[in-house]
């Protein structure tokens, strides 16, 4: 399953890709991350807990940051088992930032694969939670940066 989007930050692009390089910040974005822990500088482990349509997954995911260009590009690879039913979902996300008038537009791509119970429930139900979580994180990327903003206004 691919999933790509975008969307325009209302900041500069070093300080947009500051927010996502951080790992405690980036959890903060994403719905569901719990208990991220630093393996060293490029690998992660968490609980990812979400509900998609009536069931309840519990996944412990480790994610490995393959490739970081300052200010413009990260890449990782997520691998998750789901606790109490047996499959796996792996993922690969390129980010790209860049320059537009007015801030940052980020590019987003994920290339996933979900195999066992939560696989079979079907693409459209899958896309359907991505989106949500699309837009969640979306919203809550944005909502720092207008918090900076109120702060140097205050």
């Amino acid at each position: 399953m691919n999933i790509n989007g975008e969307l325009i930050i209302e900041a500069p692009r070093e300080a947009v890709f500051d927010r996502l390089q951080n790992p405690s910040l980036f959890v903060s974005l994403v719905d569901g991350v719990q208990d991220l822990k630093e393996i060293d500088a490029t690998h992660y482990a968490a609980m990812f807990v979400t509900k998609v349509a009536y069931m309840r997954f519990k996944f412990k995911v480790a994610v490995e940051v393959l490739r970081i260009v300052r200010p413009q590009e990260i890449v990782a690879k997520i691998e998750g088992t789901p606790l109490g039913i047996v499959g796996r979902m792996s993922a690969t996300t390129v980010t790209t930032l860049s320059e537009v008038a007015g801030g940052t537009q980020v590019n987003y791509s994920v290339d996933a694969t979900i195999a066992g119970k939560l696989g079979s429930m079907g693409q459209p139900v899958l896309r359907s939670k991505a989106k949500e979580m699309e837009n969640q994180f979306a919203q809550n990327l944005r909502a720092i940066f207008e918090q900076d903003t109120k702060e140097v206004v205050s």
